[in-house]
C-alpha cells in the first residue's frame, strides 16, 4: 500500500478520512494522490453567464479545485510534518467515480480511501452515494471507507466477515495480512449464519485455507446468528467485541452485495460506525478474478 489515493470535496467529511489516512501510515513510505473533480454548469442560453468578473465559469472552477488541493496539501503538512509522505494532486472536470477508475488504472494504485457520510446520507444508501458507487467501480484495489465522526484508534482488532462459500486467493487477502502485520492486530474472523448449522464440506475446505493464509497472524473464528439483517449483525459483532476496523471482500452473494441490497428499515443500525475496508474480487495476478484462475490456484494449493 504505497500508493494512495483520496478523493476530497474539501469538506470536514473529506478532512477527517485524510487525517485518518495520515495516521494509519504514519510510519510507511508512500505517495498520496489527492483528487477533487468538478463538474461546472456550461451555459447553453445566451440569457444565462458565462463569465465572473471576466474570468469563464470553466476557469473559475477549475482555480477554485486547484487552490483548494494545494491549502489541503498545506494543512496536512503543517499538522503531520511527515517526511515520509508525498503528495500528488489532480484537479479533474470529471466525475467522481470515472475519474478515481482512470487514476487507479493509470497510477496503479494500491488503495482508495474515501470519507463516508453519517446517519444523515441514510435516506441514500447505508454509506453515502458516492462512495458505495466507487466499491461497487473499483475492481483493481481496495476501498477503504471512514466515517463522518471517526476518530484514529490504531486498528489492533480486525473483523473479516466471511461465509466461507468462496475460496480467498492470496492477492485478494493480501490488504487485510498487510494491515493486520503492520499494528500486530488480531484477524477475528465472523461468519454470520441464519440458524446455526455445521459448515459443509466446501466451506469448511475454504476455512481450512484461510487459516493457512493467516498462518502467523493471531486470528480467531466467530460464528454468529443473524439478528434482523447482516448489517445489523455486523454492528452488534462489532461494538461487543470493541472492533477498529472491518473488512470484506466484494464478490457475487457476498456480505458486502447484501448489505448493500438490503432495504433501507434494515440497514439503519449499519451506516459504517468504524472504518470499512472492502476488497474486490481479484485473481492469483491481482486482476479480475475468473473460473479457470480459481481453478488453478485451487490446484497450487493442495
Amino acid at each position: 500500500m504505497q500508493k494512495i489515493l483520496i478523493p476530497t470535496d474539501f469538506s470536514e467529511n473529506a478532512w477527517n478520512a485524510i487525517d485518518y489516512a495520515m495516521q494509519l501510515f504514519r510510519n510507511k513510505k508512500c505517495t498520496f494522490y489527492l483528487l477533487n473533480t468538478y463538474t461546472p454548469v456550461i451555459p447553453s442560453s445566451r440569457f444565462m453567464a458565462k463569465m465572473i468578473d471576466g474570468v469563464r465559469i470553466v476557469d473559475a472552477v477549475r482555480n477554485s479545485s486547484e487552490e483548494g488541493l494545494q491549502k489541503t496539501v498545506d494543512r496536512i503538512k503543517s499538522k503531520f510534518r511527515n517526511t515520509k509522505h508525498s503528495f500528488e494532486t489532480f484537479s479533474s472536470f470529471n466525475l467522481l467515480v470515472e475519474e478515481v477508475k482512470d487514476l487507479v488504472d493509470q497510477h496503479k494504485i494500491d488503495l482508495v480511501i474515501t470519507g463516508t457520510k453519517g446517519a444523515s446520507g441514510i435516506d441514500e444508501v447505508f454509506m453515502g452515494s458516492n462512495t458505495v458507487r466507487i466499491i461497487k467501480s473499483i475492481k483493481k484495489c481496495p476501498v477503504l471507507a471512514i466515517p463522518q465522526h471517526f476518530d484514529f484508534i490504531t486498528p489492533t482488532e480486525i473483523a473479516f466477515a466471511t461465509d466461507f462459500n468462496r475460496f480467498y486467493t492470496a492477492s485478494e487477502l493480501n490488504p487485510l495480512l498487510e494491515l493486520a502485520n503492520m499494528f500486530q492486530a488480531t484477524i477475528r474472523i465472523v461468519h454470520v449464519q441464519y440458524g446455526i448449522k455445521a459448515l459443509s464440506e466446501l466451506q469448511q475446505f475454504n476455512l481450512n485455507m484461510l487459516r493457512r493464509y493467516l498462518n502467523g497472524t493471531e486470528h480467531y473464528v466467530h460464528t454468529v446468528s443473524e439478528l434482523h439483517s447482516v448489517s445489523q449483525t455486523l454492528e452488534m459483532f462489532s461494538e461487543e467485541l470493541d472492533i477498529h476496523l472491518l473488512a470484506l471482500l466484494n464478490y457475487q452473494h457476498s456480505y458486502m452485495e447484501k448489505m448493500t441490497r438490503e432495504p433501507i428499515v434494515k440497514r439503519t443500525a449499519f451506516h459504517t460506525q468504524i472504518p470499512l475496508l472492502v476488497i474486490p474480487e481479484l485473481g492469483m495476478d491481482g486482476t479480475s478474478n475468473k473460473p479457470e484462475e480459481k481453478e488453478k490456484e485451487k490446484a497450487v494449493s493442495r
